[in-house]
């Protein structure tokens, strides 16, 4: 494991934490994760090529590497896609690049939010993996607003090795995701 800021954590924090909270003797066997994927749909702006770059422009700010571009398989008229189209780009983040990212989202994206209330437990897969949607990408510390010409949309999913949607929240609020309590039932 890279030990930067956010592996040493992991290590010296969130794995001892997790073998008590789960249950586990050994620290190989408690949930770590795997990578995290940044992705761009570009459905708005799929002939536009200024959207495409300003998109994959968008992407090597953020994650510090060359994003690629996602091809479709088959041609569906009734949303004008033909076959070998770019319809979205991407990246895949692992190893120390992973970790800079998740210290960066948890500390500095995340808080940045405009009315951030925390995450939604829902947003937790049944293999404990998180996806998150921003409407804007602005909240990262790299993009300057002035300097963007076109806004759009961003998913980030975080890739546990979580066996179960619990392991995986457990593994995430250990991490320091924010998330929100969940509603009480009215009486």
């Amino acid at each position: 494991m890279d030990k930067t800021r956010f592996g040493k954590f992991y290590e010296k924090d969130v794995v001892p934490a997790l073998m008590q909270e789960l249950e586990v003797k050994n620290r190989h066997a408690v949930p770590a994760f795997s990578k995290v994927v940044l992705n761009v749909g570009l459905k708005p702006g799929i002939k536009d090529a200024k959207y495409i770059e300003a998109a994959e422009k968008t992407l090597t700010l953020i994650s510090g590497q060359k994003p690629v571009k996602t091809l479709a398989r088959k041609s569906i008229s009734n949303f004008k896609i033909r076959q070998g189209m770019v319809v979205g780009i991407m990246v895949t983040m692992r190893g120390r690049r992973m970790y800079d990212f998740l210290d960066k989202l948890i500390n500095v994206t995340l808080p940045r939010i405009r009315d951030f209330r925390g995450l939604p437990t829902e947003s937790v897969d049944e293999r404990g993996n998180l996806s998150i949607g921003f409407r804007e990408f602005i909240a990262f510390p790299e993009i300057q607003p002035e300097d963007t010409d076109v806004m759009h949309g961003l998913e980030v999913a975080v890739v546990t090795t979580a066996d179960t949607r619990e392991a995986g929240i457990a593994l995430l609020k250990a991490a320091g995701f924010p998330f929100r309590e969940p509603k009480k039932a009215k009486k």
